[in-house]
This record gives structure tokens, C-alpha cells and sequence, in this order.
């Protein structure tokens, strides 16, 4: 996940794995990034992934 916020510029210095949500019979954990769970910080990961394989950079407009 690092790497591919890096990819953007972004550093979450949040990032982590929240330990209650870690803790329980069948682990469901939350992403300390705003509380995301796991699912949307995957989403969130692949779309920053794409769009540094698509080369865009900050500040650039779609095209």
C-alpha cells in the first residue's frame, strides 16, 4: 500500500492496522486511514496503482 500511495506523493503517516477491530473472533480489521476497512483501502490502492502505471503525475489533468 505504501508504495503505491508514494507513487502519488501521498504519505499517510496514519496507515496502520487499527488492533481492536484486529482483535476478535473472526478479524475484520480497519485501516487507520480515516477508519477505512480493509476493502475500500484495497480499492483506494488499486486505483493509485493504475493511475501511476497510466503515467499521470499530480497536477496533471486527465486527458
Amino acid at each position: 500500500m505504501h508504495e503505491a500511495l508514494r507513487a502519488h506523493g501521498l504519505t499517510l503517516p496514519s496507515l496502520g492496522v487499527d488492533p481492536v477491530t484486529y482483535a476478535g473472533y473472526r478479524p475484520d480489521p480497519l485501516i487507520a486511514l480515516g477508519n477505512c476497512n480493509v476493502d475500500t483501502v484495497r480499492a483506494l490502492t488499486a486505483v493509485l496503482r493504475a493511475a501511476a502505471a497510466e503515467g499521470r503525475a499530480e497536477g496533471q489533468a486527465e486527458g
